[in-house]
């Protein structure tokens, strides 16, 4: 048990042995404590009622006056497409794309990267494709992305899981980097953070391939790969990559 504060937190340990290496789990357990990183309780009870009141204003209003359609939900769910987005609080596709629930099986991450032999996406993709039999699959990239801009300044820091996690877009920084240095004009800066953020989308539309059965549902015609791009400051979602027709057979 962990102490901090007045806050108590029970950790618990699990190690996963394979042959060439091994991983370990760490779990946290909180007993009515604020985050461990949080200086000033006052915060969290604000984003807390702002949260719960938000859920109110949603029952009165969107569920009531379509409660059939909700209740019909509690059967199951039939999602007509899968996106990996990135965890950017202001690019929630719910509402770029003006979706419904149910409509939408959304995965997100920082900077909307697929990495290789991922579990967590690659569960994601599984239970998607094998489970739910969705047959269009989109990696959605943004503008003005922290991912893309961290990738990009090469900076060094303290971070412990970030700078691991970014190696999987590296590729398409190397990428826009053979082409030419970086323009320090901030109009041309922009534009060439913006070609980073397309070709990171390009790069993990390859890495969604290194999964077989995303593979092979595609080459099978019966799973369509595509890459966009929703730029903030037009709110306009753009196709990057159209990927390949389904065969209707």
């Amino acid at each position: 048990m962990l102490y901090s504060g007045n806050n108590f937190f029970n950790l618990s340990v699990f190690v996963q042995k394979a042959p060439d290496t091994t991983v370990i789990y760490i779990g946290f357990s909180v007993h009515d404590c604020i985050s461990l990183f949080d200086k000033d309780p006052g915060r969290l009870d604000m984003g807390i009622e702002k949260l719960i009141e938000g859920n109110q204003t949603f029952v009165e209003n969107e569920y009531a006056e379509n409660i059939e359609y909700y209740k019909a939900l509690l059967k199951g769910q039939n999602p007509h497409v899968m996106m990996i987005g990135c965890c950017d609080s202001r690019v929630a596709p719910e509402i770029t794309c003006h979706a419904k629930p149910g409509e939408v099986f959304v995965h997100r991450n920082i900077g909307n990267i697929v990495p290789p032999g991922d579990w967590n996406v690659g569960t994601f993709l599984e239970y998607g494709i094998r489970h739910l039999n969705i047959d269009t699959l989109e990696v959605c990239g943004h503008e003005e992305c922290g991912a893309m801009k961290a990738l990009a300044s090469k900076k060094k820091g303290d971070d412990i899981f970030i700078p691991g996690w970014l190696r999987h877009a590296h590729p398409a920084l190397e990428c826009l980097e053979g082409k030419g240095e970086r323009p320090t004009d901030p109009e041309e800066a922009r534009t060439w953070q913006s070609a980073l953020e397309i070709e990171n989308v390009k790069l993990q539309l390859g890495h969604l391939r290194t999964y077989p059965f995303v593979k092979e549902a595609e080459e099978a015609g019966k799973l369509r790969l595509v890459g966009l791009y929703y730029r903030m400051s037009t709110a306009q979602m753009e196709i990057i990559d159209p990927g390949t027709p389904l065969r209707r057979d």
